[in-house]
């Protein structure tokens, strides 16, 4: 199995909105298990299939930790269905290569979806899982964890992006 390109800030497909799944085939199957296989690979906790170029409303996550070994989750379809309190978590993305800052999230959520065989899901999340479903879903709305953040704080990021790119094309 081969990894996927991950798509990295400005790229266009990240801003747009993922469309839900209608059929669960082989060729999604496929692309389950090619997303997990690059989540893990890149290393992440979770990939949204816009991050891989594929507008369909999949995220793939493995909120456990490493040391215990892995446990994949994947939700089709995903929507928060509740959520309450609030939590500051600092995030970080593998499409937006070297940077975290510190998001106001959900505490608590609760979302419901399929899971790869096209039965309903449902699952209450707190702290790093909940962050984690968060931001996986605004993916597939087109929103980056930058987009939750101040004006300047997203300003440094672009010139800091900016200031990469000049150095990439001068080598």
């Amino acid at each position: 199995m081969s990894h996927m390109k991950i798509f990295t800030y400005p790229e266009p497909v990240l801003k747009k909105n993922a469309e839900p799944v209608k059929n669960i085939d082989e060729e999604l199957q496929e692309i389950i298990d090619q997303m997990l296989e690059t989540m893990y690979a890149a290393p992440g906790i979770g990939l949204a299939a816009n991050q891989v170029g594929v507008l369909k409303r999949v995220i793939v996550f493995d909120g456990s930790p490493r040391e215990e070994g892995a446990n994949p989750q994947i939700l089709i379809n995903p929507e928060i269905v509740a959520a309450e309190g609030s939590i500051k978590w600092d995030e970080a993305c593998l499409s937006v290569p070297d940077f975290t800052a510190e998001v106001n999230r959900n505490a608590n959520i609760q979302v419901k979806g399929l899971d790869r065989n096209g039965k309903p899901l449902e699952l209450e999340a707190k702290d790093l899982l909940a962050v984690c479903l968060q931001h996986e879903i605004d993916h597939l709305d087109g929103i980056l964890f930058i987009d939750r953040i101040s004006r300047l704080k997203r300003a440094l990021y672009k010139k800091k992006l900016k200031k990469m790119e000049k150095g990439k094309s001068s080598k």
